[in-house]
């Protein structure tokens, strides 16, 4: 979970009020943070730092000593700051004068998207750019996939003539001088002798073109996402006019970063003005993007539905002070129609900072907070229940058995991986395959649709095992399927995997024909063309009609893909179609 350190003096002074440390602990749950060390006291107070972990990371606007202070003051009960004074909407964009980025077309399959926003009118403190630091890093590592997805810098506006202008350069042939540095490196040579080259210099290295942020005059901003240039990318304190760019390929969570850095600012009583960012393509929002953009969509919820959740029997202005206490506001509320009785239709706008409403029970989870977890009276159950297994779970128990009988080795396996596993290595189409929205890596980004995948990972680290290897998975896939409301399926399924120099397809069907027999089904088998397997060695299994599975000989691109250098049979099956 993210850590932030915040300046205690700093943090006090946006949130308004004092609190000791027990009070702050206890005031910090509707931040769903806690206090993760407590500094010491005998340090003055103005260099006293507040370690603050926060248990959940879809709240990036949290990420940060404004974030969590604003949270804690609206919660308290403070009024919501006039953020409209500098956000452009649909239908509304605010004039940005000369304050124009150009983007480049080549950049397009290079690193396509950015938004930059500028903030004037006080100088910057030393509490404050250790703050902008730490949001920088936690919105780019955490947020932004290490940089991958997202990245920010910061300039000195004064020294910079507009229009910028974001372009594809050849690596080879552009050089600048890079913070840190006095004399000037090309691009490639960053990626290899410059710290920050090494850290993420693997998000460039396979680019034919470099990006580069470059001011009116040709003056260096920065190569996007690595370093800035010692020139222009040099923000000290008391610089009072700051330009603040962020680069990547989300339009969405780009401008959510943007609006959390513009609001943090605003909080602090800098003036927020906008700047355009000219694509020549389309990013999601247009191609003319002017930031900060309130982009969020509204979400509706119904009052009994709260109620239900919750338990409780909040009036309609209950429920929207807690939802003003979290930052969010209703725009409407409205009568609608229910089975029984008439109800309130509830539909909230949330604040610029936020994205994180993707349905009713979000919202639900807001007034809880709002309302303070502490002001639900606990309650002893009312009824009394006696627990039980589900009939899939001792089927599943059952097959396991048999499948330890067989001579396999049970295992257990994560169920979020990457597209290489899931979909590149098994040769897989993945217009089926659930992909997470904002995957905080890209080694998490998909759920997986079927097992076998996972086996073969497990046999590419097993190489100096004995062989035979025999090994097993009973667990759950998941895959798109429009016939549910959920727009997907999860299904529980059995596969195994045999690596050694004799796995061949008689052995496999052997062994489908034991478990199946055991199970008390009887089936046939058809010729099928799963990627997966060699085409001529391999069988679809059907029982009473209906297709529950696959199995033969693994195809050796399959094996190749893995780095498996030993021969394999793998089998999986749908247990839910065999209850």
């Amino acid at each position: 979970m993210p850590k932030i350190e915040v300046n205690e003096n700093m943090f006090f002074n946006v949130l308004g009020k004092k609190y000791d440390y027990d009070t702050l602990e206890s005031k910090l749950t509707c931040a769903k943070a806690e206090l993760d060390e407590k500094p010491d006291t005998s340090v003055p107070q103005s260099e006293r730092t507040l370690k603050i972990e926060l248990n959940d990371t879809n709240r990036p606007d949290l990420w940060s000593t404004n974030g969590v202070a604003r949270q804690l003051a609206l919660h308290a009960g403070a009024q919501h700051a006039n953020y409209d004074v500098f956000l452009s909407r649909s239908g509304s964009v605010k004039d940005v004068g000369n304050r124009v980025v150009t983007v480049d077309a080549e950049l397009k399959n290079i690193r396509p998207f950015m938004v930059a926003f500028v903030i004037s009118g006080k100088a910057i403190d030393d509490a404050m750019l250790k703050d902008i630091i730490q949001t920088q890093e936690k919105l780019a590592w955490n947020f932004g996939r290490k940089r991958k997805s997202i990245s920010m810098g910061v300039y000195r506006v004064a020294d910079i003539a507009f229009p910028v202008h974001y372009k594809a350069v050849d690596p080879d042939t552009t050089s600048f001088v890079p913070l840190q540095c006095t004399e000037p490196m090309t691009c490639r040579q960053i990626l290899t002798e410059h710290p920050k080259g090494r850290d993420y210099g693997w998000i460039l290295q396979d680019m034919k073109k470099f990006p580069l942020l470059i001011d009116d005059k040709g003056e260096v901003m920065s190569m996007a996402p690595i370093i800035n240039s010692a020139t222009l990318g040099a923000v000290q304190v008391g610089d009072t006019g700051l330009m603040v760019e962020l680069t990547g390929d989300n339009m969405e969570n780009l401008m959510l970063s943007a609006n959390i850095v513009a609001c943090d600012f605003a909080d602090n009583g800098y003036e927020i003005l906008p700047v355009r960012v000219d694509h020549p393509y389309e990013t999601g929002l247009g191609t003319s993007v002017v930031c900060p953009y309130y982009f969020q969509p509204t979400t509706t919820a119904r009052l009994s539905h709260i109620n239900k959740m919750l338990g409780s029997s909040f009036t309609e202005s209950e429920v929207k002070d807690a939802l003003y206490r979290m930052g969010v506001s209703v725009v409407e509320a409205r009568i609608v129609a229910s089975s029984s009785d008439s109800d309130i239709e509830l539909t909230i706008a949330p604040p610029p900072y936020r994205n994180d409403f993707l349905h009713e029970v979000d919202v639900i989870e807001d007034v809880m907070i709002g309302r303070d977890v502490a002001a639900f009276e606990p309650e002893a159950p009312s009824d009394f229940t006696i627990g039980r297994l589900l009939p899939i779970t001792e089927f599943s128990r059952k097959a396991k058995t048999l499948m330890v009988g067989l001579g396999y080795q049970e295992m257990i396996f994560n169920y979020v991986g990457s597209k290489r596993d899931y979909v590149d290595n098994m040769l897989l189409d993945s217009a089926r395959v659930i992909e997470i929205a904002n995957p905080m890596s890209e080694n998490y980004q998909f759920i997986r649709p079927e097992i076998i995948s996972s086996l073969l990972r497990a046999e590419s680290k097993s190489a100096n095992a004995q062989f035979p290897h025999k090994i097993f998975e009973i667990g759950k896939v998941a895959y798109l399927c429009e016939e549910e409301n959920t727009g997907t399926r999860t299904r529980q399924h059995l596969a195994f995997l045999t690596a050694g120099s004799s796995a061949n397809f008689n052995d496999a069907a052997s062994e489908v024909a034991a478990l199946l027999y055991f199970l008390d089904h009887t089936y046939n088998v058809r010729e099928s063309s799963d990627a997966r397997f060699i085409a001529g060695r391999q069988a679809a299994i059907f029982v009473n009609g209906v297709e529950v599975g696959a199995f033969g000989e693994v195809n050796p691109q399959v094996l190749e893909n893995w780095a498996v250098t030993m021969p394999c049979t793998a089998c999986e099956i749908d247990l839910e179609l065999l209850m």
